[in-house]
C-alpha cells in the first residue's frame, strides 16, 4: 500500500513539474510542517477514517523546492492527514497546478484532523484539511479541547468531501429501527476514529440519548469488526462513505461477508442529527447505488449524519490565495475528480455547503462566496482584529 501512495505522489509531483517552475517564497514557515512528514496516525486525538498504517511512513519527501512556480505570487502549504484525505489533498494540489498561475500549493502530511488544528496553532501551515465537528469542538472547548484549548480557530474555507454515516444491522437480528438498538451490541467504528466520535455525539443528543445509553458499545479495531459481525458478536455497525463513490474501510469488507439491512431511522434520530452542530444531515433515495452496496439493504431511503471534511485556513493567510483556491474548488471540481473521485464540490453552493454558522469564514473564501451570490445571514466573515474572540 505504501508503494501505491508513493506512486500517486510521484504522478502528482510529475504533473506539477511538467507545468510549473521553481519557487520563490512561502507565506508561513513550512519547516515546522515538514517535521511531521511520515508520522500521521502517531500523533493527535483522531484518525482519518481511511488511514492505513502501512501508508503512514512512506519515505516520501514533501519538500518541493524544485518543482514550484517561480512566477507565482503565493506559496501555500496545506496540512493533510494520510489515507483518503491525502488522496484528495494531492488531487487538489494537481488541480491548482493546472488551473492557477497565482498559487504554488504544497501538500504537507499532518497527524489527523485534530492534529491539523493543533499544527495550525503552531503556524506550521497556511491551511489544513480538517472536519467541521473538530472545528466546532475547538470553538466550544469540548472533548479534547476542554483541557487543552486553542488560542484561535482555523477559519472556514470550502468542502473537500463528506463522510455520510448511517447504521446497519445483521439481517439475522430482530433490529428493525433505531429504537431496537437499545440492548444491542453496536459498533460505531474503532476508538479514535472521527466517524465514531461524530456518531456517538449525535446519538447522545436528545431525544435519542436514552436509546444510546442502553446500547452495548463495542470497542474493537476495524480490522477485526467484519469477523466479529460474521460470528454474531456485533449486532449492528455504522456504515460510511462518500456518495457517488461508495462505502469505505471496514464497511466494504463486512458488505462482502455479512448479510445486513438498514436500521430504519426514527423521527427522534432525525431530530438528534439536525440538532447537532458538528454534523451535517442528508437523505439518500438510492442508497445501494450511492454507496455501492454489494447487496440489497432493504431500504429505499436512508438518512445520514455527515462528517464534513473541509479545507480551513490560518487567519494570517492572505485573502488572495484563499479566494483563488476557493474558486478552483467551485469552478474546477472536475479537474480534481479526474485524479480523485471523492472530491465533492461542483459549484459555489456545494463548495460552501458545510459552512458552520457563527464561526469565522476566511475573508478570501467569504469574498468569493459573496461575489457569486452565495451567502447566509448567520455566516461570519473572520476579522483579524478579533482572532482570539471567536473561541467561546
Amino acid at each position: 500500500m505504501a508503494k501505491n501512495l508513493y506512486n500517486k505522489r510521484f504522478w502528482y509531483r510529475l504533473s506539477r513539474m511538467t507545468s510549473k517552475k521553481p519557487n520563490r517564497r512561502r507565506f508561513l514557515q513550512a519547516a515546522g510542517g515538514m517535521s511531521v512528514v511520515g508520522i500521521a496516525g502517531c500523533l493527535g486525538d483522531d484518525v482519518d477514517p481511511d488511514d492505513d498504517p502501512l501508508e503512514d511512513d512512506n519515505g516520501v519527501d514533501d519538500d518541493d523546492d524544485d518543482d514550484t512556480d517561480e512566477d507565482a505570487e503565493y506559496d501555500i502549504s496545506i496540512g493533510t492527514s494520510a489515507g483518503g484525505t491525502m488522496d484528495v489533498g494531492l488531487a487538489f494540489e494537481a488541480a491548482v497546478s493546472a488551473e492557477s498561475d497565482m498559487v504554488n500549493y504544497a501538500t504537507v502530511e499532518s497527524p489527523g484532523y485534530v492534529g491539523t488544528v493543533r499544527r495550525l496553532q503552531q503556524d506550521a501551515f497556511d491551511g489544513g484539511i480538517t472536519d467541521t465537528n473538530t472545528m466546532d469542538k475547538a470553538q466550544n472547548h469540548l472533548d479534547m479541547f476542554e483541557e487543552d484549548p486553542v488560542d484561535f480557530l482555523p477559519w472556514q474555507g470550502f468542502l473537500a468531501f463528506p463522510y455520510s454515516i448511517y447504521i446497519m444491522a445483521r439481517e439475522d437480528t430482530d433490529i428493525q429501527t433505531f429504537d431496537d438498538l437499545a440492548g444491542a451490541s453496536v459498533y460505531p467504528a474503532e476508538p479514535g476514529y472521527s466517524t465514531r466520535a461524530t456518531t456517538l455525539e449525535v446519538w447522545s443528543q436528545e431525544p435519542t440519548a436514552d436509546i444510546y445509553e442502553q446500547m452495548d458499545i463495542v470497542d474493537m479495531d476495524v480490522s477485526d469488526a467484519p469477523g466479529a459481525m460474521e460470528e454474531g458478536r456485533i449486532d449492528a455497525a455504522i456504515a460510511y462513505g462518500t456518495p457517488g463513490v461508495g462505502n469505505t474501510g471496514f464497511v466494504v469488507e463486512y458488505d462482502s461477508r455479512v448479510d445486513v439491512r438498514y436500521v430504519e431511522h426514527t423521527d427522534a434520530l432525525v431530530e438528534s442529527v439536525q440538532g447537532f452542530a458538528g454534523a451535517g444531515f442528508s437523505r439518500y433515495e438510492n442508497p445501494v447505488e450511492d454507496f455501492n452496496w454489494g447487496q440489497d439493504i432493504d431500504a429505499d431511503e436512508i438518512i445520514s449524519w455527515d462528517l464534513n471534511v473541509t479545507f480551513a485556513f490560518h487567519p494570517d493567510t492572505p485573502d488572495e490565495p484563499v479566494y483563488e483556491l476557493t474558486r478552483i474548488a467551485a469552478e474546477h471540481g472536475d479537474t480534481v475528480r479526474d485524479a480523485e473521485r471523492r472530491f465533492t464540490p461542483s459549484d459555489t453552493e456545494s463548495a460552501a455547503a458545510p459552512t458552520l454558522s457563527d464561526y469565522p469564514i476566511h475573508p478570501g473564501a467569504a469574498e468569493y462566496y459573496q461575489d457569486n451570490d452565495v451567502w447566509e445571514d448567520d455566516w461570519v466573515v473572520g476579522d483579524r482584529d478579533m482572532v482570539g474572540d471567536y473561541v467561546n
